[in-house]
């Protein structure tokens, strides 16, 4: 039996055009994709290892050692941190800006000085590995470093790995709201 308002895949499933809803906010930050499948399995084993580490806390506060208990609680919440944090990566847009989030380090980029947003055939990181295979990547050129291009997304990271469609569907919709917020030459 299939329950459609229960799936993720809802709006995609459906022949719908992808009209923004009149309460959607444009000034809020957003994502125009969902993490893949490698960032949530890693992330469930982070949660999966935190809740060891919890229990062990526990355990170990219970028996008389509240200052290794108190520890091991420490080392649990920063291991959710660290799978939160994980899930939270990825390229971010809004009215205001593109965004990209990584592990350490947040980088806003306001859309005027963003030139363009483009996808080009090129060597990525497979799942952010040394390793390097040939894909696409979706590439920034920004206004205050002309010679640096930095890959937003690629075909074989943690998001898109394996799901070709995803990604020429986020990549798009990135390029979209790029060139309907950055502002134009004349």
């Amino acid at each position: 039996m299939p329950l459609p308002f229960l799936t993720a895949d809802r709006a995609f499933d459906e022949v719908a055009d992808d009209v923004a809803l009149p309460f959607d906010d444009r000034d809020q930050w957003r994502r125009p994709y969902r993490p893949g499948p490698w960032r949530v399995g890693f992330a469930a084993l982070l949660l999966l290892l935190a809740s060891y580490v919890m229990f062990a806390a526990v355990i170990i506060a219970f028996t008389g050692g509240l200052g290794g208990g108190a520890g091991f609680a420490v080392i649990a919440l920063l291991i959710i941190g660290a799978a939160l944090r994980l899930l939270r990566m990825g390229t971010w847009v809004s009215a205001h800006g593109l965004r990209r989030v990584a592990f350490f380090q947040t980088q806003t980029v306001p859309w005027a000085k963003v030139v363009t947003v483009r996808t080009v055939q090129q060597p990525v990181r497979w799942l952010g590995l040394p390793r390097t295979v040939q894909g696409q990547a979706l590439l920034l050129v920004r206004r205050d470093k002309a010679d640096e291009r930095s890959a937003l997304v690629t075909s074989h990271g943690a998001d898109f790995l394996a799901r070709t469609e995803a990604f020429d569907r986020a990549s798009d919709a990135i390029e979209v709201w790029a060139q309907e917020y950055r502002p134009h030459q004349a």
